[in-house]
């Protein structure tokens, strides 16, 4: 490790250490706002400092077992070359988590999103696949205790859904899941086919970073809003009143639709906030077009129109086709357990990201 990022993890190190001292300012603790900006900036240096407290100690372990290398005891000379390799070992890995740690996180991150899942090619095959694709992404954010909200649901007559859309909160969602959007294909044998071939059919997910008002600016000009009274299951309240809300945003033709609440004042909310993640989708692709040196990296990150994974249910595979690997055990998969996929995939991420060097 160089001098250069020592000498920045031992900023690091002492700004943490100002902030534990600031956080027990009783100016500081009358100040919410305050508190919350310091909070978040402890914790997002306190996995540094964790790991460069280690590499340290690890350091200093190489150090006096080097010096036993010179013990006039062969047993001990042994042991202590033993430890050095295993210590150097744990070095090189410490060393390179810290880059990783010290990779520039992209702002996004942070953001809660938008999810929309809709079946694809294969009719109700296909819509009953985005149905379970739903649930392992419920299921994912009930084992992350993030906060799950619906937005919008149509459902197929098989008790598959059409298009689902909900909202998932809570720490790190968008660093954890944007690499779910794209074509996820599956090859099993449907409930409906009776001679036992396999079958293959597609849904599609999009992960879109949740935008606020200040991210998203909507003028009122550049809105075309139309209510109706709510079709479909959901009582009599649902069904007479025009609680039901559409959405044109005329400069792109993005359309939204809710129905889902009573409310007609809560549907627009919803509508309005998927809106605004739809329209911010639209320029971090146009950012990402127009810079030429990236094209490659937008689509490994989940452009639509990749097939990104494989579901092989008679084989009891699931394929990445960006990380060019196989997983195994598909129902624990299905049933949320994604850990080990996302976090290579994080992890692909962030070794392309330290290959292209500061910007």
């Amino acid at each position: 490790m160089d001098d250069k990022v020592r000498s920045r993890l031992q900023g690091i190190e002492q700004r943490f250490a100002e902030i534990e001292k600031l956080l027990c300012d009783p100016a500081v603790l009358a100040d919410p706002r305050r508190m919350q900006e310091l909070n978040k900036e402890r914790s997002d240096a306190s996995e540094v400092v964790e790991v460069f407290g280690r590499l340290r100690r690890v350091e200093a372990d190489v150090a006096d077992n080097r010096a036993l290398l010179e013990d006039p005891d062969p047993e001990m000379r042994k042991m202590a070359k033993e430890e050095v390799v295993r210590l150097e070992g744990e070095r090189a890995g410490l060393e390179e988590r810290l880059k990783v740690l010290l990779t520039p996180r992209d702002p996004l991150d942070g953001k809660n999103i938008i999810l929309e899942v809709r079946s694809g090619t294969g009719g109700e095959e296909a819509a009953l696949f985005a149905a379970e694709l739903l649930r392992l992404y419920t299921r994912y954010a009930e084992l992350k205790r993030w906060k799950i909200e619906p937005m919008s649901l149509s459902s197929s007559s098989g008790g598959g859904i059409k298009e689902a859309i909900v909202s998932i909160s809570g720490k790190d969602v968008y660093s954890h899941l944007r690499f779910e959007s794209g074509v996820h294909r599956v090859q099993r044998v449907p409930v409906t086919e009776a001679q036992g071939r396999i079958h293959t059919s597609a849904a599609t997910v999009a992960v879109l970073p949740e935008a606020d008002e200040v991210d998203v600016r909507i003028e009122d000009k550049d809105l075309e809003i139309h209510v109706a009274a709510a079709g479909g299951p959901g009582g009599q309240g649902v069904n007479t009143t025009n609680s039901a809300v559409r959405l044109l945003h005329k400069p792109t033709g993005l359309m939204v639709h809710c129905m889902d609440e009573r409310s007609q004042h809560k549907n627009k909310a919803k509508a309005m906030k998927i809106l605004r993640s739809r329209l911010m989708e639209l320029e971090i692709e146009k950012q990402q077009a127009e810079r030429t040196a990236e094209r490659r990296a937008m689509v490994r990150s989940g452009d639509r129109s990749e097939k990104i994974r494989t579901y092989n249910f008679p084989q009891d595979r699931i394929t990445d086709h960006r990380l060019d690997r196989n997983f195994h055990n598909l129902p624990s998969f299905m049933n949320g357990e994604i850990d080990d996929l996302v976090e290579a995939l994080r992890l692909q991420r962030q070794a392309e990201l330290l290959e292209q060097g500061p910007k």
